[in-house]
């Protein structure tokens, strides 16, 4: 098994010492790799909901329509997760991730060239059939390089394309959708791909460590022992309460801010990038923070931060771009800061040989849960005769229930591969 050094800006010189440079240049490479195809399938999925003005004007769709599609992605996710999981430990990480990269490539230039919604929608749920498993090889792979003690810092490196996605992605593709139509963001996400598709089979390495006796047990076995486990199911309850409160709010942001508050189209991008200025420098500060403090401690800590500006979001009144921005920024420095310390307590659940099947089903199941929060939340905001977002808060108070949950349910984990 490959153990890789994480060495980023932050890195303490104790261990830059004791990492031969060669392996320095690898482990940089593997995690810039990583982070590279995270970004661009992270990109794919968020820029549909800044899209949401745009989509359900042309469409002529309902706020639950708009959720339904964002849903699409997620629950296709979680179908192809939970499939693949009885076979993905057979084969080289490698190979699998290049493959299944090739697959969400073409499969969002297919949304770029959809002419109708149900044409959308059928490529939103072939990108998220191939989405959904990157998540899930991207996490494996970190978890099968990186010694667990360093494994925050690891996680904080990868998950940063979630900011620099908000910093750049979301706001590039907003404003390529206004340029040349809602179409462009895809068409120009498919070519990124492309060429990470390329980078990544020069620097990725091959990895075979786990498959030692996968090979001869059958698929349904494989399944059955990542189910069979109750420790599993601690892990992937939690995985799913991370983003079940969270995915209730963020598809409607854009709706409400808009709509509401009287945010301009132009306006909304200032959101996105505010907010992954602010994650692209605190995911890797919560990353290590983490691993010095405790991935369980931190994990409660900025969890029960994130109720504030999660509370704040969903019941502001105000129209002052300043507040919003202040608001809207804490909520994803928290949300997103979360997921650090959380992921890596997911990577040390199973065993390693179990990993890839596991992270799979846990990524199936937390799109289950994005999809199905997505859609709660649609129902539980409703318009005014005036054309107004009603019931936004209600999505705050179901966020803020399923933090207070989680927040207990991750002292029940147990870290038997984390020690």
């Amino acid at each position: 098994m490959l153990r890789c050094t994480l060495i980023f800006w932050m890195t303490t010189p104790p261990l830059a010492t004791v990492t031969p440079p060669a392996l320095m240049v690898r482990e940089r490479l593997l995690l810039w790799s990583l982070a590279a195809i995270n970004f661009t399938h992270i990109v794919d999925f968020m820029v549909m909901m800044p899209l949401g003005p745009q989509l359900t004007k042309l469409f002529h769709l309902t706020d639950a329509q708009f959720g339904l599609l964002v849903s699409a992605y997620s629950l296709a996710a979680g179908v192809s997760g939970l499939l693949v999981s009885m076979v993905i430990d057979r084969f080289e990480r490698k190979r699998a991730l290049l493959i299944v990269y090739a697959g969400f490539a073409m499969a969002t230039v297919a949304c770029g060239l959809a002419p109708t919604y149900g044409a959308l929608m059928a490529a939103r749920v072939a990108a998220g059939l191939f989405g959904g498993v990157l998540g899930a090889l991207v996490q494996t792979i970190v978890g099968d390089a990186v010694p667990f003690e360093r494994r925050g810092q690891a996680m904080g490196v990868v998950m940063s394309a979630f900011s620099l996605s908000t910093v750049a992605g979301v706001p590039v593709s907003l404003w390529l959708a206004s340029s040349w139509g809602w179409h462009m963001p895809f068409f120009v996400i498919g070519l990124v791909s492309t060429l990470v598709l390329i980078a990544a089979w020069r620097t990725v390495p091959s990895m075979r460590g786990h498959m030692t006796g996968v090979s001869v047990q059958r698929p349904i076995s494989q399944l059955w022992l990542v189910l069979k486990e109750a420790n599993h199911w601690r892990a992937f309850t939690l995985s799913m309460l991370m983003l079940s409160g969270s995915f209730s709010i963020i598809p409607y942001i854009t709706i409400y801010t808009t709509t509401n508050l009287g945010l301009t189209a132009q306006q909304v991008p200032y959101i996105y990038f505010a907010g992954g200025i602010a994650t692209l420098f605190t995911a890797r500060l919560w990353g290590r923070l983490t691993d010095r403090w405790g991935k369980v401690q931190m994990f409660r800590w900025i969890s029960l931060a994130a109720v504030v500006p999660m509370m704040a979001l969903t019941h502001l009144q105000t129209g002052s771009l300043p507040a919003l921005l202040l608001v809207t920024t804490t909520f994803f420095v928290f949300v997103s800061g979360r997921m650090i310390p959380g992921m890596a307590l997911m990577t040390a659940a199973p065993e390693p040989a179990l990993r890839g099947s596991f992270m799979s089903i846990n990524g199936a199941l937390q799109s289950l849960a994005m999809g199905v929060s997505a859609w709660v939340g649609g129902l539980l905001i409703s318009r005014s005769p005036s054309g107004l977002v009603e019931g936004y808060g209600r999505t705050g108070w179901f966020a803020f229930a399923t933090t207070l949950v989680m927040v207990w349910w991750v002292g029940r984990l147990r870290l038997t591969y984390g020690k």
